[in-house]
């Protein structure tokens, strides 16, 4: 074999090696992700039990056999020392799709919310801690369920309620 030959074959099979130890060392994969924290006060707190509960949009199951939409259903961790905890929605919730509106009921700890104070743990209960539910079900409107797509928004206020 000849002495240009035979550089031109290694400097070829040397490429190649180089070539294959960059793709093995090129290959990466990288996942990056925020983490927070939020630590509730010992004496009172209503947090989810699931704590990406609140940070995104919940869907609300069609079930087309039906024709109904299956209620929301979120454990909640409820606790005030000092008292029992009340509950009230902020605005009365619904759906809208532009045109059609679909109302909502919220029970938290099975009592129905208004726009008025409602007592949702009692006071024995709440100074050891309680795990309650949040149900949000929609109304079915009188002449059925239009087609569409819907969106709202639910504003729940708690409050510490001491004796």
């Amino acid at each position: 074999m000849s002495r240009y030959r035979e550089a031109g074959l290694r400097a070829r099979v040397g490429g190649a090696l180089l070539l294959v130890s960059s793709l093995a060392w090129g290959i990466r994969e990288e996942q990056e992700f925020h983490v927070s924290v939020t630590l509730p006060t010992h004496e009172f707190y209503v947090l989810p039990v699931n704590s990406g509960f609140l940070e995104r949009e919940q869907v609300m199951a069609w079930h087309p056999v039906t024709e109904e939409l299956r209620p929301l259903r979120e454990p909640f961790d409820v606790k005030n020392v000092n008292g029992s905890v009340s509950a009230r929605l902020a605005v009365m919730p619904y759906l809208f799709n532009g045109r059609e509106r679909i109302e909502l009921n919220v029970r938290f700890n099975r009592e129905l919310l208004s726009l008025l104070d409602t007592p949702v743990v009692n006071d024995e209960q709440a100074r050891v801690g309680q795990r309650v539910q949040l149900e949000i079900e929609a109304v079915k409107p009188v002449d059925g369920y239009v087609p569409g797509s819907y969106f709202g928004t639910v504003h729940l206020m708690f409050e510490a309620v001491n004796p």
